[in-house]
């Protein structure tokens, strides 16, 4: 029999990091806290937690902290259809892998339109944010996947258009002739991290042809843009962000200009899929405004 008391402990270090701010979150003494996990570890027969700084869940203390969540979120789906309930004593915490462009743009106004959650986002590559899913570590993902995945209900969000943008200056030093393999092998190239394949994508497109530019590493969506303006190097940046910058001048579309599209869609888990219909009506709604219709099909 697993002792939520013990669980609820293991949970609290592992979302918080530490096993301080997990007594200060569940009103107890760090001692507690240590006490409750060295006897949950004794119980399960295995360490749970790797102390450090984060303090970070070993696999089966994964497992178990999933447990507690999805038991927390079904908890949370009854005492909303069942008002005889004790109300909850704080609100249920929802984890959603999403990726970074999606945040700094459309998925935060959608979190807004969402009332009675916390949110604890897992930000993450939209051709990689869905093997969260699948693992169980979260309960809804934004992706580029879009065959459901088991388990999962899956909607379609729409896309987001990319541009290949540069400054004048970095054009005029760096491809004064146009684009071609020499130029592209030469020219700085702006790549948000190892996971990131869209400038790579662009340039076989284009080019026909696979190339390997020099590379900056920039994992911030607003420091693409920030670095393209300062002509540090050319990146895929999404056409609501550049828009204006290129109507002003002060960023161009490399040639070919047309934007690369990328296909989202919002897969959740079914089994807390009526306490997550809020969210998904507001992620729909909000996707539907703000992203590009998807390409029909066929």
């Amino acid at each position: 029999m697993l002792d939520y008391a013990l669980l609820s402990a293991l949970a609290a270090v592992v979302r918080t990091g530490s096993f301080e701010r997990a007594a200060e979150q569940l009103n107890v003494t760090p001692s507690a806290i240590s006490q409750r996990i060295k006897l949950l570890e004794e119980r399960i027969g295995t360490v749970l937690v790797v102390r450090g700084q984060p303090c970070l869940a070993t696999e089966a203390g994964q497992r178990l902290c999933q447990h507690v969540e999805q038991v927390a979120l079904l908890e949370s789906s009854l005492r909303r259809n069942l008002p005889g309930l004790q109300p909850e004593p704080r609100p249920v915490t929802l984890r959603i892998a999403v990726n970074a462009d999606s945040l700094a743009t459309w998925f935060i106004p959608a979190m807004a339109e969402t009332e009675g959650f916390l949110f604890d986002l897992v930000v993450d590559d939209q051709d990689h944010s869905a093997e969260w899913l699948r693992r169980g570590e979260v309960v809804a993902a934004v992706t580029s996947h879009g065959k459901p995945i088991q388990g999962c209900n899956c909607h379609p969000l729409g896309t987001l258009r990319y541009l290949a943008t540069a400054s004048p200056v970095f054009v005029k030093r760096w491809l004064p002739d146009g684009l071609d393999e020499q130029s592209a092998a030469r020219a700085p190239c702006l790549v948000f991290n190892r996971k990131d394949q869209l400038q790579a994508m662009w340039l076989r497109r284009a080019l026909g042809t696979d190339v390997r530019p020099p590379v900056h590493w920039l994992p911030s969506s607003q420091a693409f843009v920030d670095a393209a303006l300062a002509g540090l190097g050319w990146g895929m940046n999404l056409e609501t962000t550049v828009q204006e910058h290129i109507r002003e001048g002060r960023l161009v579309a490399l040639e070919p200009s047309e934007p690369l599209e990328v296909p989202l869609f919002w897969q959740q888990s079914r089994i807390v899929g009526t306490l997550l219909a809020t969210m998904t009506r507001a992620v729909l709604t909000t996707a539907r405004t703000m992203l590009s219709p998807m390409p029909p099909r066929g």
